[in-house]
């Protein structure tokens, strides 16, 4: 209150906060005090046996609205509260919120700048550490890649299969993470057509069974045409432009013939916000350090599936 725009809406303020109590202390004091009397006209009755009574409202009343009205006014000659009036200790949100900063910084500075100069290897193998690095994904990212980090609604990626669109090393994920990303497939229906888009909804269909498959589907020709640029010429991705690998058989939006169709034919656009502003560096080093960890476990599990001989 006391950093009020102007001296008009200072003075308002005090003007109503001065008739309020002014208001209240009258109407207390006129019912316990001012209103006695002996004498009282006939009360009307209602409903053969309602009476308006005339017992006074009980004392301990006055004393409970008294104390309030007391506490009220200590309370506006201490702390801001009354227009532009500081109160007498001076206390503001401003200052206090600096102090409980400063209250911080003196007692987990240290502690932070230890992890900021620990090697990410290390960190993982900190379960302290880890498990701090999982509440920030919780609270921050878990939204939309989920509580496990494995994406969902085929919208956002998987961070556990070790397939980086922007790239899988420390840096690259750090930077993604401080900076935001935006990726761009633009549409190509129609340049190409509802013909082109099926040729190569076949041919990018075919890239993850291997050579054979490649060689044997149509729309070799129109990748190198449309896709190359961005895919690389063996299609497996560009992460400098956030084009993803398109042979290993792992699709953000969906690798089906209609989920593909809809992807060549009208483009996608996935947004990763920039978090540079909201986490501090020791959060983001360790939010980086517990993806890693995700990513390689999730990797070996992965290979162990792989591994296991198929029943059918």
């Amino acid at each position: 209150m006391a950093d009020m725009p102007s001296d008009f809406w200072s003075g308002w303020i005090a003007v109503i906060t001065t008739v309020s109590l002014l208001g209240l202390a009258w109407a207390v004091f006129s019912v316990f005090f001012w209103s006695k009397t002996d004498k009282h006209e006939p009360s009307p009755v209602w409903d053969e046996t309602l009476v308006e009574g005339f017992n006074a409202p009980p004392l301990w009343w006055f004393w409970l609205i008294l104390s309030a009205m007391v506490c009220t006014v200590v309370y506006l000659i201490l702390y801001p509260g009354y227009g532009s009036f500081a109160g007498v200790i001076r206390w503001s949100q401003a200052e206090h919120l600096h102090h409980s900063g400063e209250m911080f910084s003196g007692e987990f500075d240290a502690l932070r700048g230890k992890i900021a100069a620990t090697p990410i290897e290390t960190l993982q193998g900190d379960a302290m550490a880890m498990g701090s690095a999982q509440r920030v994904f919780k609270q921050n990212c878990a939204a939309c890649h989920g509580a496990n980090a494995q994406g969902q609604a085929q919208m956002f990626p998987n961070l556990t299969d070790g397939d980086w669109q922007w790239g899988g090393e420390a840096a690259q994920i750090e930077e993604t993470i401080r900076k935001g990303r935006q990726a761009m497939m633009p549409p190509h229906g129609a340049v190409v057509g509802a013909d082109g888009v099926a040729k190569l909804v076949g041919y990018i269909t075919a890239l993850p069974r291997g050579k054979e498959a490649r060689e044997a589907a149509e729309g070799h020709e129109m990748f190198e045409t449309y896709c190359r640029a961005c895919h690389d010429e063996d299609a497996t991705g560009n992460k400098l432009v956030g084009a993803p690998n398109l042979t290993d058989g792992i699709w953000l939006y969906g690798g089906t013939k209609d989920v593909l169709t809809n992807t060549i034919t009208n483009g996608r656009n996935g947004i990763m916000p920039s978090f540079e502003k909201r986490l501090d560096d020791t959060q983001i080093k360790l939010l980086v350090a517990w993806l890693l960890r995700n990513d390689q476990t999730g990797r070996r599990a992965l290979k162990a599936a792989e591994s296991v001989p198929s029943s059918r």
